[in-house]
C-alpha cells in the first residue's frame, strides 16, 4: 500500500471544506425536494392532506419528520458554509 502524507495549508483546507459543504448542501436540498414530492404523492393517493386526520398516510408522517430534520441540518450547514467561506476570503485577502 502506498500511503503518502499530504500537508495542507489552512487555506487549502478551508477551500476543500467549503467545496465539500457546498456539495452536501446541494445533495440535501435535492433530497428534501424528492421527499416533498413523495409527501404530496402520498397525500394525493390517500386523498387526505390534513395531518390531524386519522387516515393521513403513515409514510407521509414519517417523511415529514425526515424532511424537517434535513431542513435543520441544511440550516446548520449553510451557517457553517458561510462562516468557512468568509474565513477563506479573509485568509485570501491577507
Amino acid at each position: 500500500m502506498n500511503i503518502q502524507a499530504r500537508f495542507e495549508t489552512a487555506r487549502e483546507s478551508a477551500v476543500r471544506e467549503v467545496a465539500a459543504i457546498g456539495k452536501m448542501l446541494a445533495d440535501l436540498v435535492r433530497t428534501v425536494q424528492l421527499i416533498e414530492s413523495e409527501i404530496a404523492a402520498q397525500e394525493e393517493r390517500a386523498r387526505v392532506s390534513d395531518r390531524s386526520d386519522v387516515k393521513y398516510p403513515i409514510l407521509a408522517r414519517t417523511l415529514i419528520e425526515r424532511r424537517d430534520n434535513l431542513k435543520v441540518t441544511i440550516a446548520a450547514l449553510e451557517q457553517r458554509h458561510g462562516e468557512r467561506a468568509l474565513h477563506e476570503q479573509m485568509a485570501g485577502a491577507a
